[in-house]
């Protein structure tokens, strides 16, 4: 597999070497040119030219559903399939009847499913900018089962409102009961749907190599770019991250399917750098696939569900608030609406009122909820940016073949 990628990126070089206005360009022209064109798109972004990236970002949309306008039909039979299935199953779900507690039982099952899978794969992809599901959505989640489990005594919470709503049963277990397994089972299908996200995420850059490498035409993304960059100057790296990109590459290239499985199991910021290196050395699709499914649904997510358990357990936690009221000056200060929280957060597990809930709540969670409001526009902000400088790379192609064509 080594040698014939070698063999491969001996040739695409060779090909670089194209006619140009009737003359042949030196690849190092041709990489600079490359490089400025990088450069003028990664200026289009919203805080430096506003108007015309939504200008961009509108034509790109339209673009976009014009090309899917026009495969849909092209497979007609297709589209017509699913809509008489979606038919169906609409009569299903509103005609009355015996099946509807079967409906309404796949219904629930369907939304907890999607909804993880869904944060799971926005954490991946984010069209250049993942959303960080797991700080914001999944941790808390966790963290939350863990602090009502050692408050209750108990993981079987009333259904519902969980898991939309913790509160505690009415007959709870005995002190000491909670076990760092019985947490772990109560939230594996939560984090399990989200690793299959996050792994599903990772399949577009794979893809993407994939069909550049089989079509041997030039590749449409930058990372790709980079990536075939990296390959032509591995002997001269010098920087660590550029040696962390190389390290990434030769252990997926050279180990295969433990290699992929070492780099998803571990949180690892370069791991699309290894569905790159994949999809450009053609491992097979189940090879890759099942490997970063093991190790991302069930290694890593393992490992993540049990910080956080362990983070958020009770004698942790009061270990944590004791050790912020240490703090000289300042501590007795800070101390005071993390107790006032947890104290509340306590009252909402046993049923009680929240008329009176102390002010220090609603400090927490507010700072908490502009930090997801942040992150969340931050996030569809260089959705923005990103499908702008898509379309800047279509005109700049353009330009380019027709330059080609004088």
């Amino acid at each position: 597999m080594a040698e014939n990628g070698k063999n491969c990126d001996q040739r695409r070089v060779a090909m670089n070497k194209e006619q140009y206005n009737g003359n042949f360009t030196d690849p190092s022209s041709m990489n600079e040119k490359k490089r400025r064109d990088r450069e003028e798109r990664q200026n289009i972004v919203l805080w430096r030219q506003p108007l015309i990236t939504l200008q961009y970002f509108s034509l790109e949309i339209l673009v976009i559903l014009k090309e899917w306008t026009s495969k849909l039909w092209h497979r007609q039979s297709i589209v017509v399939s699913f809509l008489l299935l979606l038919a169906v199953l609409i009569a299903t779900y509103y005609v009355e009847g015996a099946h509807q507690q079967y409906v309404q039982r796949i219904e629930k099952q369907f939304l907890l499913y999607a909804y993880w899978i869904g944060l799971g794969i926005l954490s991946s992809v984010g069209l250049g900018t993942g959303l960080h599901t797991f700080l914001l959505y999944l941790g808390p989640h966790i963290a939350s089962v863990t602090l009502a489990a050692y408050e209750c005594n108990s993981v079987n919470f009333p259904e519902p409102p969980y898991p939309d709503q913790i509160i505690c049963p009415d007959e709870e277990g005995t002190e000491g009961t909670i076990s760092l397994w019985s947490i772990i089972s109560k939230v594996r299908i939560e984090a399990c749907m989200w690793g299959i996200g996050t792994a599903i995420g990772e399949l577009p850059p794979y893809f993407m190599a994939r069909a550049a490498r089989l079509s041997g035409a030039e590749p449409d993304d930058d990372e790709y770019q980079e990536f075939e960059e990296m390959l032509e100057h591995a002997e001269t790296a010098q920087d660590f991250a550029s040696r962390a990109k190389l390290a990434v590459q030769n252990l997926v290239q050279k180990v295969g399917f433990f290699g992929i499985l070492a780099c998803a199991s571990i949180p690892n910021p370069l791991f699309d750098l290894a569905g790159i290196t994949c999809g450009h050395f053609l491992v097979p699709f189940w090879t890759f696939f099942g490997a970063t499914l093991i190790g991302k649904a069930i290694i890593k997510m393992h490992i993540q569900k049990i910080f956080v358990i362990v983070t958020f357990s009770k004698h942790i936690v009061e270990q944590m608030v004791a050790f912020i009221g240490a703090v000289p000056g300042v501590g007795p200060s800070l101390q005071k609406p993390f107790q006032e929280y947890l104290e509340a957060q306590r009252q909402k597990l046993h049923h009680k009122s929240e008329m009176g809930t102390p002010q220090g709540e609603n400090w927490l969670s507010w700072v908490f909820e502009k930090l997801v409001v942040v992150m969340v526009c931050y996030f569809i902000l260089s959705i923005v940016n990103s499908m702008a400088q898509s379309y800047a790379k279509r005109m700049q192609q353009r330009l380019n073949s027709e330059e080609k064509t004088k």
